[in-house]
């Protein structure tokens, strides 16, 4: 398992064991996760599961696809560590990952 800190828009944070093989949006709706509603269930056709992926961790994630770079641009206040948490799969390697909400998704 994965340990994987959600960190909402106001501070609040949630420390959840995610099971490697899922995305960490996966292991948000499993879990209840306010801030990432995931509305296309994970087909990279929304941006509702929009997350800042923390600057020591952004190299451990991957890179963005084409397909990611374009729903991003629907999404409110993107920054450079923007990442659409249904494409970032889950590994033992992200133990200790943490991601934050933007405020708009809230």
């Amino acid at each position: 398992m994965a340990k994987i800190t959600y960190i909402e828009h106001d501070g609040t944070e949630h420390v959840i064991d995610v099971k490697p093989g899922l995305t960490v949006m996966e292991g948000a709706v499993k879990n209840n996760i306010p801030g990432i509603d995931a509305d296309c269930g994970g087909a990279c056709a929304c941006a509702t599961c929009h997350v800042y992926v923390d600057e020591a961790w952004l190299a451990k994630t991957g890179t963005k696809s084409s397909m990611e770079e374009s729903m991003l641009d629907f999404a409110e206040s993107v920054q450079d560590n923007s990442r659409l948490s249904c494409q970032i799969k889950v590994t033992d390697e992200l133990d200790g990952l943490k991601v934050t909400m933007p405020e708009s998704q809230h």
